[in-house]
């Protein structure tokens, strides 16, 4: 037994709980759950877990959820609060090494409602998606510390879906230039989105940056392209040149693409 253990009043049965967790190498657990992971019942869950939290054995992350008290894990703790979640964002391409940028806030898809929170001192931001667009997602990590995580081709069509949680359209961009990519996998999660502005967008930039291994996806991208005139950056303002092949206005010059890149266009 653990000095901690002789040191603090804890009970047999929490002691046994907690032995338990170290044998399963248990970080992080849900109420609903545990007994079956530690495949063991006890006869009083709650306060058994009530008095862990208050002794510092456990932290609460919320109702029915938690962890030990130096487990901190954020993308772990941000994909096991809610149903279904992913790493995605800004946050994923931080992960994939695509931005250098590191953000506040960890962005997280999922199919469910959940209201944004901050656990631990960590602010994360929740993203409702249709389950139709749930698609390319990896597990990251082992045993109880595992998560889920939108892959690279995933992470950047998600993000010319929704530029806003991306870090800035630049920082897009300069993700979308140095990023190796597959561009079936490309067709398959712009399908998945089923947004022809970002299809549109994503094709001509892969013509400008000169991503000839993506000649597969920009061929399928022409044949997406409709009548309406898309914006590059939706979020900025309706000015620039007009492409005609792609029905999108650069409000976006090919000069600041190049500035962005550090490369000639």
């Amino acid at each position: 037994m653990s000095r901690r253990y002789l040191t603090v009043n804890i009970c047999e049965e929490q002691q046994r709980f907690i032995r338990l967790m170290d044998e399963f190498e248990i970080d992080i657990f849900s109420i609903e759950n545990i007994e079956k992971q530690l495949n063991q019942g006890f006869a009083n869950l709650n306060a058994i877990l009530e008095n862990l939290v208050d002794k510092q054995f456990l932290s609460r992350i919320e109702k029915g959820k938690y962890c030990r008290t130096n487990f901190r894990d954020e993308l772990v703790i941000g994909t096991f609060i809610v149903k279904e979640g992913a790493v995605a964002y800004w946050t994923a391409l931080n992960k994939h090494g695509l931005t250098e940028q590191f953000p506040n806030t960890i962005f997280i898809q999922t199919p469910f409602l959940k209201r944004d929170k901050t656990v631990f001192g960590v602010r994360y931001k929740f993203v409702k998606i249709a389950r139709s667009k749930r698609d390319g997602i990896v597990q990251e990590g082992y045993g109880n510390r595992v998560f889920w995580i939108t892959d690279r081709e995933k992470t950047i069509v998600d993000c010319f879906d929704l530029p806003e949680y991306s870090g800035g359209y630049a920082e897009l961009i300069r993700a979308f230039n140095e990023a190796s990519l597959d561009s079936e996998k490309l067709i398959r999660y712009c399908k998945a989105v089923n947004n022809i502005a970002v299809i549109k967008r994503i094709g001509l930039l892969a013509v400008i940056l000169k991503r000839n291994e993506l000649d597969l996806f920009i061929e399928f991208a022409k044949k997406q392209v409709n009548k309406r005139y898309s914006l590059l950056d939706p979020l900025g303002s309706n000015k620039g040149e007009f492409v005609n092949e792609w029905r999108v206005r650069m409000n976006i010059s090919r000069n600041q693409i190049a500035d962005i890149t550090n490369r000639q266009y």
